[in-house]
């Protein structure tokens, strides 16, 4: 008896096609950015306002003696201040992300060509 010869079948599998929606590289992160640095400075200028409001100096008048000096710490604002703090350096981190990928921004033509 012949055997029959078959050729393996190839399947061929086409890439789906990504729907055309915004990418990560947008130019408008620019106003993205600029909203957070000044959200930044807002913050540092709070953060510094309320540990100087959590620090409190007291001075104790003696007779014939230097006055005893002594520094009262208020939690509330200090947790505050730190609390505002860490939320800016957050904010710093997003804001350098936010400018990097405005920076690597591409022409339309460029992308396209690279797939």
């Amino acid at each position: 008896m012949t055997e029959a010869v078959t050729e393996p079948e190839t399947v061929v599998v086409e890439p789906e096609e990504v729907p055309a929606g915004p990418g990560l590289h947008q130019p408008k992160r620019w106003l993205i950015a600029a909203g957070e640095a000044v959200a930044i400075v807002l913050l540092v200028i709070v953060a510094v306002w309320c540990w100087n409001r959590g620090v409190v100096r007291l001075e104790y008048p003696f007779e014939g003696r230097e006055p005893l000096v002594s520094t009262r710490y208020h939690g509330n604002w200090l947790g505050t201040a730190v609390g505002a703090a860490t939320l800016a350096a957050v904010l710093v981190l997003d804001a350098v992300r936010q400018v990097m990928l405005a920076v690597r921004t591409r022409p339309q033509k460029a992308a396209d060509s690279d797939m």
